[in-house]
């Protein structure tokens, strides 16, 4: 008796503890849809606490497992909302929440408390400071113009015989000679800048019934010129980024779980081709070509008279204003109409957003981008936060927000290849022909400034493709580009590319300023465009897209250009010279590298409250701090991890060092294309084929070798066994198809997985799937359940040595281009090779001591880490993963810290059974294991 009431005693102390710890989450996370996991409330807490101490935090969740409120729906729903995203939302827009709460408390009696958190009463010190400073600053904006002076386009040194003038010359009379009234807009508005100012100073003039306007690209609100929204907000913002639109419609669908999809101003943000609707731009298909013809249609502007100004004593000037060219925002009120409808709906994700500017009528691209100043939540693709000129453009404000990068895995390599820069030769030559164009036409009614600034846009262009050609004298060791031979590459740095070419006395950031002010761009592509039209018309040429490529070739131009600016160690140039096989004409480029993000990334952190790297994995965490933050102290890193939800039974990670034949697997870069590796990596297929129920996917390092495999499958035979027991798909190259494929993939396996054999209808029982390490379904794809009952990795995937970009990151980290000639134990590492040159790849890693070695490793792990967590997406789900290689089996207390089991996410580490006697004891296992859960799964099913 005594007994029983003590177990009562406990069974209610146990029943008060858990309504405990649930009415202390429901008090914190009052939105969180669902009963959360342990490890949840821990993230939620963590990400919380990292927003109150601000700064730089990286939280890991090792996978988007999905939520078990409801046994019988996850069995029945298997895309139920992922764990880490929720867990996100509701931290992080519950500190949103609890700040603005905050933020008015403190608004309306202007006190702070004692618990008042000390980011909250600085964001209020900043904000107070803000408007002082900006007044200061624009009260000193003139002083500095007229106090400062820059040097002159080509410095103190004479340059190379260009005309140089300094003259005046009104507009009106240019007009009065021009031949043809029709070729008076593409004449380039009068352009004025001296010694005497600074970069801010060059100004365009444009007459007006003989009144000098003056013009800027500071009078207009943007280069679209659309109204932005006339709620300014100000207030605090969460701007959450992640890497591909699918990710982040993934983020609004979560979102729209909790109430904070309707308290709180949500707006998304994407690319061109994500939203625009005007089919005539659609049509061009090319993401390039459709931001080129937006942006075209911005500048093409339909003018109406719409103001009288007074000038003074000259008289009155009939001023005009702009109206967009694109039919789509010629109708401001429509504008208005679709922010209004956005703020009375909930969450919209892209689609939506989509499809509510096509029933208006009206720019859903430039509609979302009008909304930013009045949100409170931003969800935007990658590149939009992380890339500067993005930022600006977009009217994005991170001063004391918050940041929130979602799949942060390889943030510091997507950081980095932002700031790339590349132009062609092809590019090269288009410009450099229709400034010649231009030039020769206008050349007598142009000012000096405009003649001086074009003229060098054609040395540089002149200087660049001959570069490309070989015909630059300065290179001793130049020789011609066999045309047999590869492309021959040379990386330089940016100093030894300007002396070489001899235009290191041109100022490029003046040079900038002026393309941007003139709008010569346009103004050239655009004659261009009716030159080229014309010889349409007359059967002069051929059909041409001259306007197009004229213009992206600009655009390609000015960011390198741009590029050029950087410090001489922040990156390099990459010259690859070759000829067309066919043509045997030049086919070369130039492009800047980046090297080092730090830099970059210090911009973001030191505006935002706070910086959160979320991701399913975020190791090695030591690099990460050493490419992005190495400024930061350690202790100053805010850490968290959770650990995995999935019981040991589920998941079965093997390394796979011999095949059914016994052969040693070795995929390293010479045996993988041994015929006799490819065959025993086919029957090691077609044995699982039989054990493995529903899906299989084999991840390769390439498309070419996987295509090899394939090949070499279908001429032995082995493709047709494999076939016998389940349909193969192949990822195909193009990301568009890959929805197609895994359509049709996962169609077969739910199709015949509900098959009874006992039918005799087929002998099929799921589908296997070829994917590529690094390709879209390695990085975004989840094959929860049937879809992935088997990850197959065949080899390390490390990235190509022959790589020059690859290889100038690895020798900017281990400091190889900077050898002395006094250390006599290294040789210098030559930057002559050809493209797919494997060996001198090879060299430069063997010279690596740490940071490079660790970083060519760290990739290569990276991409296994993320294809094999696209399986086990939640706690009922189970798979096994197969790491065929021999180099993955060792003894676990003899590995090394680089040893490749090493650098596994723990929970696969901690589980993996790293070496086997032979084949026939890993299928054993295999098939014992798919057994048991079967049997686990049925018994699950039956009770639910």
């Amino acid at each position: 008796m005594e007994e029983s009431m003590a177990a009562r005693g406990c069974k209610t102390s146990e029943e008060e503890e858990m309504k405990a710890e649930m009415e202390e989450w429901k008090r914190k996370f009052p939105a969180f849809p669902y009963k959360p996991y342990s490890i949840q409330i821990d993230f939620m807490n963590a990400l919380y606490q990292s927003l109150n101490n601000g700064g730089i935090s990286m939280l890991e969740s090792p996978t988007e497992y999905q939520e078990l409120w409801n046994l019988i729906r996850v069995v029945m729903i298997h895309d139920a909302g992922t764990g880490k995203t929720l867990s996100i939302i509701c931290s992080a827009l519950q500190w949103l929440v609890d700040g603005k709460k905050q933020h008015n408390s403190v608004s309306g009696n202007r006190c702070s408390s004692d618990d008042e958190p000390d980011w909250m009463r600085n964001y209020m010190v900043n904000k107070e400071n803000q408007s002082q400073e900006k007044k200061k600053a624009w009260k000193n904006h003139d002083k500095v113009k007229q106090g400062e002076s820059i040097m002159d386009l080509f410095g103190d040194k004479s340059g190379d015989g260009s005309v140089i003038g300094n003259g005046k010359r009104e507009n009106s009379r240019k007009v009065g000679l021009l031949e043809s009234s029709d070729e008076e807009e593409f004449l380039v508005e009068e352009y004025e800048s001296d010694e005497k100012e600074d970069i801010d100073g060059g100004k365009c003039k444009r007459k007006a019934n003989g009144v000098c306007i003056s013009s800027s690209s500071e009078e207009e609100d943007d280069e679209d010129g659309v109204d932005r929204c006339e709620d300014k907000g100000g207030g605090l913002k969460v701007y959450f980024c992640s890497r591909t639109h699918s990710q982040l419609s993934q983020f609004v669908k979560e979102l729209r779980k909790t109430v904070f999809a309707s308290e709180l101003n949500v707006v998304s943000l994407g690319s061109r081709k994500n939203f625009c609707i005007n089919e005539e731009v659609l049509k061009l298909g090319n993401a390039a070509h459709i931001n080129e013809r937006c942006l075209e249609l911005q500048k093409t502007k339909k003018c109406e008279a719409s103001k009288i100004k007074n000038l003074g004593p000259r008289g009155r000037v009939r001023r005009t204003k702009a109206s967009s060219g694109c039919s789509l925002l010629r109708k401001p009120k429509l504008q208005k109409e679709f922010r209004s409808e956005v703020l009375q709906q909930e969450a919209l994700d892209i689609e939506d957003i989509v499809h509510l500017g096509s029933r208006l009528g009206t720019c859903p691209y430039y509609g979302s981008r009008s909304m930013v100043p009045s949100a409170d939540l931003v969800v935007l693709p990658y590149q939009s936060l992380l890339l500067k000129s993005s930022r600006e453009s977009l009217g994005l404000d991170l001063k004391d927000n918050v940041v929130i990068i979602d799949e942060a895995h390889n943030l510091a390599d997507s950081l980095i290849s932002m700031y790339d820069a590349k132009v062609t030769f092809s590019q090269l030559e288009n410009v450099h022909h229709s400034l010649e164009s231009y030039l020769e036409r206008f050349c007598n009614l142009l000012g000096p400034g405009n003649r001086r600034y074009i003229q060098t846009l054609m040395v540089l262009t002149r200087a660049f493709l001959q570069v490309l050609l070989h015909e630059d004298e300065t290179d001793e060791n130049a020789t011609c580009c066999d045309p047999e031979k590869a492309a021959e590459v040379k990386p330089m740095a940016i100093n030894d590319f300007l002396f070489s070419l001899n235009i290191d006395n041109i100022n490029f950031v003046k040079l900038i300023h002026y393309v941007k002010e003139s709008n010569i761009i346009h103004k050239v592509s655009g004659y261009g465009d009716k030159v080229a039209s014309f010889q349409k018309r007359n059967n002069l040429a051929g059909e041409t897209h001259q306007a197009e490529s004229t213009l992206s070739g600009f655009r390609a131009l000015v960011e390198m250009l741009l590029s050029l600016t950087n410090k001489n160690a922040d990156g390099r140039i990459i010259l690859s010279r070759t000829r067309s096989k066919i043509s045997k004409q030049p086919e070369g480029y130039i492009k800047y590298v980046m090297l080092s993000g730090e830099k970059i990334f210090f911009e973001i952190v030191n505006q935002a409250h706070a910086v959160i790297l979320a991701g399913g994995t975020l190791q090695p965490i030591e690099e990460t701090q050493e490419r992005l933050f190495p400024w930061l102290p350690p202790e100053k890193l805010q850490l968290f991890s959770c650990s995995h939800i999935v019981p040991p039974e589920s998941i079965l990670p093997i390394a796979v060092s011999q095949g059914p034949s016994g052969l040693s697997f070795d995929f390293s870069y010479n045996s993988r294309i041994l015929p006799k590796m490819m065959e025993e990596l086919g029957l090691l297929l077609c044995n699982l084929v039989t054990v493995v129920p529903e899906g299989i996917v084999v991840f390769f390092s390439s498309f070419d070798y996987e295509a090899k495999v394939y090949d070499a499958w279908k001429v032995s035979g082995i493709l047709q066994r494999i076939m016998k027991k389940k349909r193969l798909y192949r990822e195909p190259r193009s990301s568009a198809d890959v929805e197609a494929v895994l359509g049709e993939y996962k169609e077969t396996i739910d199709r015949l997985s509900h098959l009874n054999p006992s039918e005799g209808q087929t002998s099929q029982n799921g589908a296997v799937l070829l994917a590529v390490v690094g390709g879209k379904i390695s990085e975004g794809i989840n094959f929860s359940d049937g879809m992935g009952r088997c990850i197959v990795v065949v080899g390390l995937p490390y990235p190509s040595p022959s790589d020059v970009e690859l290889l100038e990151r690895i020798k900017h980290m281990e400091g190889l281009e900077d050898t002395k000639p006094n250390n006599l134990s290294q040789k210098p590492v030559s930057n002559d090779y050809d493209s797919g040159d494997v060996r001198a790849g090879f060299d430069i890693l063997r010279r690596c001591r740490r940071r490079g070695k660790e970083y060519y490793e760290n990739l290569c792990m990276k991409a296994v880490n993320q294809s094999i967590g696209r399986a086990i997406r939640h706690i009922n789900d189970y798979a096994a993963i197969l790491l065929v290689d021999s180099r993955y089996a060792t003894d676990p207390l003899k590995r090394s810290l680089s040893h490749p089991a090493n650098k596994l996410p723990k929970w696969i580490k901690d589980r993996l059974i790293s070496a086997t006697g032979n084949y026939g004891e890993v299928h054993r296992m295999v098939n014992q294991f798919f057994k048991y859960n079967r049997k686990k799964e049925t018994t699950f099913l039956n009770v639910a």
